[in-house]
């Protein structure tokens, strides 16, 4: 499990092929890997990858078939938005946050206003129903609060603080970036479907 709080910003400096699927080296002195272990998982870009090689300053994550034809941004080098994996004794500063992508959604707008930015996203219609007024989702590994909706694009505001600290600074119109809705809601969407079921 995240928080959605990226801790660093690393940088994919390759990905290699294996056979299907690819490994990554990503290089992130900045995060810290003294307590990280093999197998440990960390989240890049808001995808949940397991740790297979470790050093002082990088580590190696094999990344399958199927987490790349769901996900966007790994495939190549780029700076990346990371975060270890949660402990128990953690703040919750942002939102639970599994890592596993529910879509990939589009930026359709991104523009400076005053101080802050806009950034609106169209998500894939068939996760659009779990994304909430003042509700939490989760764009390229980062926890953010959903300002307006419409139809299948919704609306956040980034204050500068987010745009110093991940790489949501770099997207651009056209931009794919990674989604994950809030749990929750999920969830409520499921219980009430096994009450319908069951009456």
């Amino acid at each position: 499990m995240f928080t959605g709080i990226i801790q660093t910003i690393g940088q994919i400096e390759s990905a290699s092929a294996a056979a299907d699927d690819i490994k990554l080296n990503i290089s992130c002195a900045a995060l810290g890997l003294q307590e990280v272990n093999i197998g440990d998982s960390i989240a890049v870009n808001g995808v949940c990858l397991t740790v297979v090689k470790l050093s002082d300053s990088h580590f190696e994550a094999h990344v399958s078939r199927e987490t790349l034809s769901v996900t966007a941004g790994l495939n190549g080098p780029q700076a990346v938005n990371l975060e270890k994996a949660l402990r128990l004794s953690d703040r919750l500063g942002g939102h639970l946050v599994s890592g596993h992508v529910d879509g990939v959604g589009e930026v359709v707008f991104f523009e400076a206003l005053g101080d802050c930015w806009r950034l609106d996203v169209r998500a894939p219609h068939a996760i659009s129903k779990y994304i909430a007024v003042k509700g939490s989702i989760c764009v390229n590994g980062v926890s953010l609060t959903v300002n307006t909706i419409t139809a299948d694009v919704f609306s956040i505001n980034l204050i500068p603080h987010t745009l110093e600290n991940t790489t949501l600074k770099y997207l651009v119109a056209g931009s794919r970036v990674n989604l994950e809705v809030d749990q929750i809601a999920r969830y409520v969407e499921r219980m009430t479907e096994w009450k319908a079921e069951s009456a």
